[in-house]
This record gives C-alpha cells, structure tokens and sequence, in this order.
C-alpha cells in the first residue's frame, strides 16, 4: 500500500492556457511532470487526478461565471474537459471535483484513508488557487503535504510565487520534484514539514 499519493489539480485540455499559450513549452512542461509522475508510479505510490467538473444548474457556479463570455467551463461530456491523454496512466485513480480544493464535498479524503496514504503531494493547476486550497484542506485533515516547485503552474510567476511563499510558511514542505522522488528512493514516504535535512 502506498503511504505518498500525487494529487494532480485540473490537468484538462480546456485549461492547459493557464500553463502557457506556447505548444512547444506546454510540451516541454508537461514532458517534465511525466517524468515525475512516472518516477512515483515506478515506486508503487499512487497518482489520483482530481479532474474539475461544474454543474451548470448549481447556482453557485452560476454567480461564479455570470460575467463570463465564454460561459461556465469544465462541464461534463465536453472534450475540452477531459483529463490531458499524456499525463494519465491506467493505473491512476480520478476523483471528481466540483470547487477549487480537491477534498471540497468529494471522495478524496475516504480514497486517501483506504489507500492507508500518510502523505500528498500536490501538484497541477493553479497554484494559487486549487493547489492551494487542496493543500490547506490536506494539512487540516492531518496529512503530511509537500508541493513540487517545478510541478505547479499559474498564468503569472507572480502567482506561482506568492502562494508557493504562503505554502511554505503555514502548511506545505516546498522542494523540488527531483528531490522528492530522491526521499522516495531511500524511503517509503517523506519526512514531517520542519524534519527536512538535504535529501
């Protein structure tokens, strides 16, 4: 059983702008992530996608994206919302979400404690948003959280920085995905948030 769980935040085609407008840096970028996924599957940790879907009939996601010319995104059954075909493996689990954090009035937390998972990881879009809440809503529950540098994305570096500041400061381990898969390689999970010493 796996003690350290990937938790992946909206990696959907109708969202990968928000990681570049660029297809040739998109590529690269996401090539980078598979190699860290790949790495923590080949060491029999668990990869979930939290994939981001919206109910247009709830009137939350209404108000939320009234003013929106392009209408609500990621609705169901729509190809710009399935998850990105490269960064998912048969052996992944999905957990669908409705808000920005991954344990808002989901299966995520129930599919964490059957797994026996100690530690998340959490990576994806946008760090200043999802990854965030997910992250604060982890550590609330008891979780051990890390969040790869390199695997988080945000329109604007600004964004990526300002919460990779906050995470580091109130909830969350902050490092490099080479470094974590570096712990893994030695240990079974990663060291408590304050514990750290150079892997």
């Amino acid at each position: 059983m796996p003690n350290v769980a990937v938790l992946t935040n909206d990696l959907q085609y109708e969202f990968t702008y928000k990681i570049t407008t660029d297809p040739q840096e998109l590529a690269r970028k996401l090539n980078k992530f598979n190699t860290f996924l790949d790495g923590i599957r080949a060491i029999d940790q668990a990869v979930i996608h939290l994939q981001l879907i919206h109910d247009p009939e709830d009137p939350s996601v209404q108000r939320r994206y009234r003013h929106r010319a392009a209408g609500i995104p990621a609705i169901a059954g729509t190809p710009g919302n399935q998850l990105i075909k490269d960064i998912y493996h048969p052996s992944d689990l999905v957990v669908i979400k409705g808000r920005d954090s991954g344990f808002y009035e989901t299966t995520l937390d129930e599919t964490l404690q059957k797994l026996g998972v100690k530690t998340v990881v959490v990576t994806g879009l946008q760090t200043h948003v999802c990854v965030q809440t997910t992250a604060a809503d982890a550590f609330f529950r008891g979780y051990n959280v890390w969040v790869p540098d390199d695997c988080v994305f945000s329109p604007t570096s600004e964004d990526t920085d300002r919460a990779l500041e906050w995470l580091a400061g109130y909830c969350a381990t902050v490092a490099p995905s080479a470094e974590i898969l570096s712990w893994l390689s030695k240990s079974d999970d990663l060291p408590e948030r304050g514990e750290r010493r150079s892997a």
